[in-house]
């Protein structure tokens, strides 16, 4: 079970720029889905880069689904030489996403998106507008099974 609260406390004190997307975003934008996890697009630039590593160090990150004893190294360079990473903490699931579908990167996300009290903490969330279209583009079954619930929303913020 993510421990979603905590999270966001690691990330947000430890000054790591992100925007919430995912099922928690939707939850935050009034979705009544369940998630298990937690899903950010964060900043690539190599001090965020910095941030993010020693942010997570604690909480022992290591990539979910790969084998145990599959050697990792959690740091900067690490962050540096991937993209997206889906990982296991001692908190819970978090998927570190540095683009998602179509396209869209945390410059162009920060712009979809607004600060939001949420769990303790000032969260940058994707606006539901930008929910809509990642879900859309995404095409997975479950994006497409929350769509219309996230289209609904759109429709009464309208």
């Amino acid at each position: 079970m993510t421990d979603f609260g905590s999270v966001l406390e690691a990330l947000s004190n430890g000054g790591v720029r992100y925007v919430l997307i995912g099922g928690l975003a939707a939850a935050a934008r009034g979705s009544t889905r369940s998630t298990i996890d937690v899903d950010v697009v964060y900043d690539r630039a190599p001090d965020n880069l910095s941030a993010l590593a020693a942010a997570l160090a604690p909480y022992r990150p290591y990539l979910r689904d790969a084998p145990p004893g599959l050697p990792f190294v959690w740091d900067a360079t690490t962050l540096r030489h991937g993209f997206n990473f889906t990982l296991t903490t001692t908190l819970g699931d978090l998927d570190l996403l540095a683009e998602v579908p179509p396209s869209l990167d945390f410059a162009a996300l920060v712009l979809q998106s607004t600060p939001v009290a949420l769990m303790g903490q000032t969260v940058r969330i994707a606006s539901v507008d930008a929910l809509v279209t990642m879900k859309r583009a995404a095409g997975r079954p479950k994006d497409l099974d929350a769509l219309a619930e996230l289209m609904a929303i759109q429709a009464r913020s309208r």
